[in-house]
C-alpha cells in the first residue's frame, strides 16, 4: 500500500531545546519504506491520503523490555493484585469468580502480598478447590499452585530444585522460575499472540525487544507468527545462537543480547555467571543481565569486571543501583534498561516496604543520564501495564498512584522520557530515531503537535504502521 500523510507535525524530537519548532510537512511511505517528505507531496491514483490536522508524527515506539507470551496470556487471566484487588475477600471472590466460569486451569496473575499475605496451597485450597489453580507473583517469577494443580502437573515427582517442599518433602504449592518444565504440564499451547500485538499498537509501538530467556527454536517460533505486526528483537539464553535461527532473522525478528538471569531469590555462583556471559560471547552476542537487587547488581558487576564489557551490554531493569555501582556502571559503558512506571504503579508499597535511605536508589534515570549511562525505556509488560506513555509520565512525575513522590532528583524532562522510546532496538538510550526518506515507514500518528505532546504525554494515537503496513487506526 502507498500511504500519503498529509499536514503531519514532524517537529524536532531530538533535540532538548524549546519551544519545539512545528514543521507541518507531507510524508509518503511506499513499499515499507519512507519515500518523500515535503511541504507538499504528489498524491498518485489508489493511493491513502491521511490528514493528520497538525499531529505529531514520529517514529514508532519500541519498548525495550516485555515478555510478549506473558503478556498475551495474561489478557486471558484473572488480576488479583493491585490496583484491582486489594484485600482477602476482593481475593477469594476474584478466583472463585473465575472458577466458577471454567472446567479447566483458574490462571491469576499480578498478586502482592499486601493483598492477603503469603500463599501457599492450603491458602488456596481454602479458597477454590475442585479446580486447578495457579496464582503468579506480580514480580513473574513465583507461581503457587493449590493441591488440585499440584496433582494436576505432577508436583510431587517432579526434582527441581525451583519446588519448594515442606520439612516433610510435600511440596508448598510454591514453585520458581520452572516455567518451561509445567508449561506442557499445564497442557497449554502456544498462547495467541496477536492480540497482545494489537493492544501495544493501539499505544504507537511499532516494536519490542522480547526479554523472555527462551532457549529453544520451538519457543522462539511462535514470534514469527505475521500476525503479530510488531518489529521483534528476541533475546533468549546465552545458548542459543543467531545462525540456528534463520527463519527468525529477517527484518521482523532478530535475535539481540543473551538474556541471563541473576535471581535475587537464588543468586547464582560467580563462576557459573561467568561461565554465562562467556558462552555469550562465544556466539558474539552481547548480553543483557537481569538485576532487581543491590547484591544481584554487585554480582553481575563482578562478573563483568571477569570478562569484561562489550559494546551494547546491558543491565535489565536495575531496581536498585547504589551511588558505587553507578560509578561502575558508567566506568564500564553499560547501558540500563529500567521500567519507570514501576514507581507510579509499585511505588507506594516501595515506600512503605524499602528502608528510606535506599528510595533515592529505585529505578534511577536522570542520575543515570546525568553520568552519562544511556537508558532505554521498557514497561516490563505483563508484569507492568503495557503503556509507554504511562511509563514516560511516570518518569517525569516520579509520582505514586497515590501522589508522593519516590526520588524526586531522578526525574527528566519529557523529551528526555520520550527518547527513551525512540532509540533503536538495537542501542537503547541510544540516538533518537528519525523520521527521513530511506528509512523503514514504521511510525505512529497522534493527535496534537509535538509541543502539547510534551506537555502531559498523553496523546491519543490516531494510526500506528508497521513496515507501510497500517496496523491501528483509530479514524476512516
Amino acid at each position: 500500500m502507498s500511504l500519503v500523510i498529509r499536514n503531519a507535525d514532524l517537529g524536532d524530537t531530538v533535540n532538548p531545546r524549546s519551544p519545539w519548532p512545528r514543521l507541518l510537512m507531507d510524508v509518503r511511505l511506499d513499499h515499507g519504506v519512507v519515500v518523500s517528505i515535503g511541504p507538499s507531496v504528489a498524491v498518485e491514483s489508489g493511493d491513502d491520503v491521511i490528514d493528520a490536522a497538525g499531529g505529531a508524527l514520529l517514529p514508532g515506539l519500541h519498548d525495550h523490555h516485555l515478555h510478549l507470551a506473558a503478556l498475551a496470556a495474561s489478557l486471558d487471566s484473572v488480576r488479583v493484585g493491585p490496583p484491582e484487588v486489594r484485600n482477602p475477600r476482593e481475593f477469594r471472590r476474584a478466583l472463585q469468580m473465575a472458577a466458577a466460569s471454567t472446567d479447566s486451569w483458574v490462571r491469576a496473575v499480578g498478586y502482592h502480598e499486601s493483598v492477603s499475605g503469603a500463599l501457599d496451597r492450603a491458602v488456596l485450597d481454602a479458597t477454590v478447590a475442585d479446580r486447578p489453580v495457579r496464582v503468579q507473583h506480580r514480580s513473574g517469577a513465583e507461581w503457587v499452585l493449590n493441591s488440585r494443580g499440584v496433582e494436576w502437573v505432577g508436583l510431587d515427582a517432579l526434582a527441581h530444585v525451583g519446588v519448594e517442599r515442606d520439612p516433610s518433602g510435600r511440596p508448598t504449592g510454591r514453585v520458581r522460575d520452572i516455567d518451561t518444565v509445567l508449561r506442557p504440564r499445564w497442557s497449554e499451547g502456544p498462547p495467541d499472540l496477536v492480540p497482545a500485538a494489537r493492544r501495544l499498537s493501539a499505544h504507537g509501538v511499532t516494536g519490542i525487544t522480547d526479554a523472555t530467556p527462551y532457549a529453544t527454536l520451538d519457543e522462539l517460533l511462535i514470534l514469527a507468527d505475521p500476525g503479530i505486526a510488531l518489529r521483534v528483537m528476541v533475546t533468549g539464553s546465552p545458548a542459543v545462537v543467531p545462525a540456528m535461527v534463520p527463519e527468525l532473522v529477517s527484518s521482523m525478528v532478530r535475535v539481540g543480547p543473551a538474556k541471563i538471569v541473576v535471581a535475587d531469590h537464588a543468586l547464582p555462583d560467580l563462576d557459573d555467571l561467568v561461565a554465562a556471559y562467556r558462552l555469550a560471547r562465544q556466539h558474539g552476542r552481547t548480553v543483557a543481565v537481569h538485576c532487581v537487587t543491590r547484591i544481584g547488581l554487585l554480582l553481575a558487576l563482578a562478573a563483568w569486571d571477569d570478562v569484561g564489557a562489550m559494546e551494547g551490554d546491558r543491565i535489565e531493569h536495575g531496581a536498585v543501583i547504589d551511588a558505587s555501582s553507578l560509578t561502575r556502571i558508567a566506568e564500564l559503558g553499560l547501558v540500563v534498561v529500567t521500567q519507570p512506571n514501576f514507581v507510579a504503579e509499585r511505588g507506594d508499597r516501595y515506600l512503605d516496604d524499602v528502608d528510606r535511605d535506599d528510595v533515592g536508589d529505585l529505578y534511577r534515570c536522570g542520575s543515570l543520564l546525568a553520568n552519562g549511562v544511556r537508558v532505554g525505556g521498557s514497561t516490563d509488560a505483563p508484569f507492568g501495564a503495557p503503556d509507554p506513555w504511562a511509563a514516560m509520565r511516570a518518569a517525569v512525575s516520579r509520582r505514586t498512584s497515590d501522589g508522593r513522590l519516590v526520588g524526586p532528583e531522578e526525574r527528566v524532562g519529557a523529551s528526555a522520557a520520550l527518547r527513551m522510546f525512540l532509540s533503536d532496538p538495537a542501542t537503547p538510550g541510544g540516538p533518537a530515531r528519525r523520521l527521513e526518506v530511506g528509512q523503514p515507514a514504521d511510525l505512529c500518528l497522534l493527535d496534537r503537535p509535538v509541543s502539547e505532546l510534551l506537555e502531559t504525554l498523553s496523546p491519543e494515537v490516531r494510526l500506528t504502521v508497521v513496515g507501510g503496513r497500517i496496523v491501528h487506526r483509530m479514524f476512516s
